[in-house]
């Protein structure tokens, strides 16, 4: 190691040099920004084409990424398999956003005159306005940083993290220009913990049928606790004769009515049971759920379908079914 050389100081004007370059970009966000929005914004029907060599190339499959589950429709594409074939993916209602840091790279440069001839519009992102593919492209947008934070000034850091920030702001300002909600993100993510959360809804885990605990107002509360027991949620609901839910009894107040030395034996759940409890719709979303549970400082929730009891769910249900 050189003497003197230390690790965090490097670390830290790595952070102070790519800083300032993200500050420059804020002037380039401007008209031909709006225009190059306006173009993917507009563009029913087609795809955006994204393509870069190099560290371009893996920064722009990052934007693709971006863009898909952000609901602007994309993929990558490399600049030297599309010249021997994969050209034939796009179409002329699509747009080519082409990356490169110099502006001219001869693979990308080498596909301009076929996909002008397709009548495909291309947005260039580069860090030279006097460029060929700037000058070349339907709209640029310029990706200029004062030096890259490689203090040889060769390997690509300050002006990858530029391109990568100017691609995430085209797809968030496309998200909210479009009214792309979480539901819709969800769609995109369903095999996610983020999809479970977005999608998920209390019918789809909840406990029905012969699993759900309840008894009648006349049952004596060593009966309920049997059935608290047998069906393992830590509650179960008082229901009268047309199942609407008229109260609950929890392992709780099980714990309270010791207490006060009350005779399961000869009580009934009617004197001791929560009437009025906190209750939800089974299509309810799971995650919103979880919020009123939360909220309540409650373990279990009964579902209710127009005052009838339809299902019960507890907290370990949604820690199964990966909601928390």
């Amino acid at each position: 190691m050189l003497p003197g050389f230390s690790y965090q100081k490097a670390a830290k004007q790595v952070l102070a040099t790519e800083i300032e370059g993200l500050q420059q970009l804020d002037q380039y966000f401007n008209d031909d920004f709006t225009r190059a929005c306006d173009l993917i914004l507009n563009n029913s029907g087609g795809k955006v084409i994204v393509m870069g060599m190099g560290k371009s190339g893996h920064i722009g499959r990052k934007i693709a990424a971006t863009f898909a589950s952000t609901g602007t429709s994309a993929f990558f594409v490399h600049p030297g398999e599309a010249a021997h074939g994969d050209l034939g993916m796009i179409t002329s209602q699509d747009i080519v956003l082409a990356i490169s840091n110099s502006g001219e790279s001869s693979e990308i440069v080498s596909l301009f005159p076929v996909l002008k001839r397709l009548n495909i519009r291309i947005i260039s992102m580069t860090g030279k306005p006097e460029s060929t593919m700037a000058k070349l492209a339907d709209v640029h947008l310029q990706i200029s940083v004062p030096q890259e934070a490689c203090p040889l000034g060769l390997a690509p850091t300050s002006s990858t993290t530029a391109t990568l920030v100017m691609g995430d702001a085209i797809a968030i300002a496309l998200l909210q220009a479009r009214g792309f909600t979480s539901e819709d993100f969800a769609l995109s993510h369903p095999g996610g913990a983020l999809g479970r959360k977005l999608l998920l809804k209390l019918s789809d885990i909840m406990h029905s049928g012969d699993e759900l605990p309840m008894v009648k107002p006349t049952a004596l509360i060593r009966d309920a606790l049997l059935e608290i027991s047998q069906k393992g949620l830590g509650m179960t609901a008082i229901v009268d004769d047309k199942h609407n839910l008229i109260g609950i009894f929890t392992d709780g107040d099980l714990r309270r009515i010791l207490d006060k030395r009350v005779d399961i034996h000869c009580a009934t759940i009617d004197t001791v049971m929560t009437k009025n409890p906190t209750v939800a719709t089974p299509n309810l979303l799971a995650v919103e759920g979880v919020n009123l549970m939360q909220d309540k400082r409650i373990n279990g929730l009964m579902l209710v379908d127009d005052g009838k009891l339809v299902g019960a769910l507890n907290m370990h249900d949604l820690l199964k079914a990966g909601v928390m």
